[in-house]
């Protein structure tokens, strides 16, 4: 299954343009990769700051297949509209997220992983 994750409010808190504190993703990331997805890291980040997201991930031991493209819809498309099976985003209705009085709402891994492993997505 191909899964774009947006990074910002998703993977780390909102405190762009710095990276902000984990929520929880990195293990549930991993655990996505172990069991065969491909993931794209779909965000609004560009330059710098896009850089340091990746680097940021890479430090955490995660690689994704493709940033900001699904490199393997090329051959069917021209279409610049990502696709994927799966979108993972603060933004996305339906998605858990956690709501604080002084920060922006992010992604509750707790309930994604819950999400995920309801649709066997991951064991």
């Amino acid at each position: 299954m191909i899964i774009a994750i947006d990074f910002d409010g998703t993977i780390v808190k909102h405190k762009y343009p710095i990276i902000g504190e984990d929520i929880g993703a990195i293990p549930v990331l991993k655990e996505l990769i172990d069991n065969g997805h491909k993931l794209i890291l779909y965000t609004m980040r560009s330059n710098k700051e896009l850089q340091e997201a990746v680097d940021y991930l890479k430090d955490k031991g995660i690689e994704f297949w493709a940033i900001n493209e699904n490199p393997s819809q090329k051959h069917w498309t021209s279409s610049p509209k990502i696709y994927a099976n799966m979108y993972i985003d603060n933004a996305g209705i339906g998605i858990p997220l956690i709501y604080s009085l002084d920060e922006k709402p992010f992604v509750n891994w707790e309930g994604v992983k819950e999400m995920l492993c309801n649709n066997s997505i991951i064991n």
